[in-house]
C-alpha cells in the first residue's frame, strides 16, 4: 500500500486524505504544530519544516511527497527529493514563493501581467510608484496570503509613501517588497488545471471568484465568460505547467479587465476556489491531485450542472439551513473558532443558474449572510 506524506496538515491536505481512502491510500502529514486539523485523519510527525530529524522519520515512512500549501520551506522540500520523489518540484514551489520571481516568469513567457517592481530600499519605493502611479500596492515578495502584507497607496503624496514604509519596510531584508500596479479589475477568475507525470494536462471550467478583506469568500463554477476567454485562461495555465513541468493540481488567479485576463498569481497546491470539485465535478481536484503526482490516469474535469463555494471565515455557522438543500454539501474542517481563520465551507450545486440562484437566496436569508451570497445571485440572474 502507498503511503503519500504531505507537507503541511491544514484543511487541504485533509481534503486530499478523504480523497485519496477510495485509492487505497495512506498518507503521513508533517506539520509543525499537534493540532493540525489533517492529523483527525491522518497519522502526523510533529516539527519544523526545516528539522532534518523531521524530516528523515517524515521520509524514511513515506513513498512520495507532496505539500498542501506554498510556504512550505522550498529548501525541505530539495531535501526529500533525495530521499523520495516529491511533485511538484521544488523549482515550481520555490518560484512561486517569491511574487517577483513569479511575475517575472508570467512577463517571460507572454502573460499579461500587471506593472510591476522590485523595492529595495525607501528611496526605491519613491521611484517605483513614480514610474508605476497610483493607486498601486506595496507587497512583501514572500509569505504573504489571504490580503497579508500588503499596503495599498491610493495616492503619492509623500505621508501615504511614508505610512507604506512604516508598515512594511522592515520586510526588506527578511521577504523582501514588490511594487505592482492596481488593477481595476470587473471580476476576479482563477483556473484550477493538473498536469500528469506524462504530461497529460486538463482544467476544470473557469471560476468566478469574490473575496472580503483579501480572503475568497465565494465561488461560482462555471463563470460563463465567452469561450475565448475561457481558452485563453486555459492556454495561459497549460504554458506555466509545460514551462515549471509542473506535476499535480494548481490555480492560476487572473483578473478581467476590457475582456482580457491579467495574471495576479499562480498557487502551486490544490485550490480554495477549486474546492466546489469535491462534489461539482466529476473528479475532484483533490483525487486529481493525488492521480497526477502517482502517476495514474487522470479523472474527467466534467462540470456536474452549476456549483457555488462559500467559505466560512472565523466560525462555523448553522449547517441545516445548507444541508436542507437537495444539492446542498457540508465541510467543517475540525478547527478552533478563530477571528479570520477558514473553519469551512459549503457548496451548493444545482442544475441550473435559475435554480441555484433561488437556492443561494434561501440559504442566504437563513444563515443571514445575505452580502455574501448576493453577488453570486446578481452574477447567475444576469445570464
Amino acid at each position: 500500500m502507498t503511503t503519500v506524506g504531505i507537507l503541511g496538515g491544514g484543511q487541504l491536505a485533509r481534503m486530499m486524505a478523504l480523497a485519496g481512502a477510495p485509492l487505497g491510500l495512506r498518507f503521513l502529514v508533517l506539520d509543525s504544530v499537534a493540532d493540525a486539523c489533517a492529523g483527525q485523519f491522518a497519522p502526523m510527525v510533529v516539527g519544523d519544516y526545516t528539522d532534518e530529524a523531521a524530516l528523515a522519520e517524515f521520509a524514511s515512512r513515506i513513498d512520495i511527497a507532496t505539500f498542501d500549501f506554498e510556504n512550505v520551506p522550498a529548501q525541505s522540500a530539495q531535501w526529500l527529493t533525495d530521499r523520495v520523489p516529491v511533485f511538484p518540484n521544488p523549482r515550481a514551489l520555490g518560484l512561486t514563493q517569491d511574487r517577483l520571481a513569479e511575475k517575472t516568469l508570467f512577463r517571460e513567457l507572454g502573460i499579461p501581467v500587471p506593472d510591476f517592481m522590485d523595492v529595495a530600499d525607501r528611496a526605491g519605493l519613491d521611484a517605483a510608484v513614480a514610474k508605476i502611479g497610483t493607486p498601486c500596492i506595496l507587497k512583501t515578495r514572500r509569505l504573504g496570503y489571504d490580503g497579508k502584507g500588503q499596503f495599498r497607496l491610493r495616492d503619492d503624496r509623500a505621508e501615504t509613501l511614508d505610512a507604506a514604509w512604516h508598515a512594511l519596510g522592515a520586510q526588506v531584508g527578511r521577504t523582501g517588497l514588490i511594487l505592482e500596479a492596481f488593477v481595476p479589475f470587473e471580476a476576479e477568475v482563477s483556473v484550477v488545471a493538473v498536469r500528469g507525470r506524462d504530461g497529460e494536462f486538463r482544467t476544470w471550467p473557469l471560476i468566478r471568484n469574490w473575496h472580503v478583506d483579501g480572503v475568497l469568500s465565494a465561488s461560482l463554477a462555471p463563470a460563463e465568460f465567452s469561450a475565448g476567454l475561457e481558452a485563453q485562461a486555459t492556454a495561459h495555465a497549460r504554458t506555466l505547467a509545460e514551462s515549471l513541468d509542473y506535476v499535480g493540481v494548481f490555480a492560476l488567479e487572473l483578473f478581467l479587465r476590457d475582456g482580457k485576463l491579467m495574471a495576479n498569481e499562480i498557487a502551486p497546491r490544490v485550490h480554495n476556489s477549486g474546492h466546489w470539485t469535491i462534489e461539482g465535478a466529476e473528479t475532484s481536484q483533490f483525487q486529481n491531485h493525488l492521480r497526477a503526482v502517482l502517476g495514474l490516469p487522470l479523472g474527467s474535469t466534467r462540470m456536474v450542472g452549476h456549483a457555488c463555494m462559500l467559505n466560512w471565515i472565523g466560525a462555523m455557522p448553522d449547517a441545516k439551513p445548507v444541508l436542507s438543500e437537495s444539492g446542498g454539501h457540508w465541510h467543517d474542517y475540525g478547527k478552533e473558532p478563530r477571528a479570520g481563520r477558514k473553519v469551512g465551507h459549503a457548496t451548493l450545486r444545482e442544475d441550473s443558474p435559475q435554480a441555484l440562484a433561488e437556492t443561494l437566496q434561501r440559504v442566504g436569508v437563513a444563515l443571514e449572510r445575505v452580502d455574501q451570497v448576493a453577488p453570486v445571485i446578481e452574477a447567475l440572474r444576469s445570464r
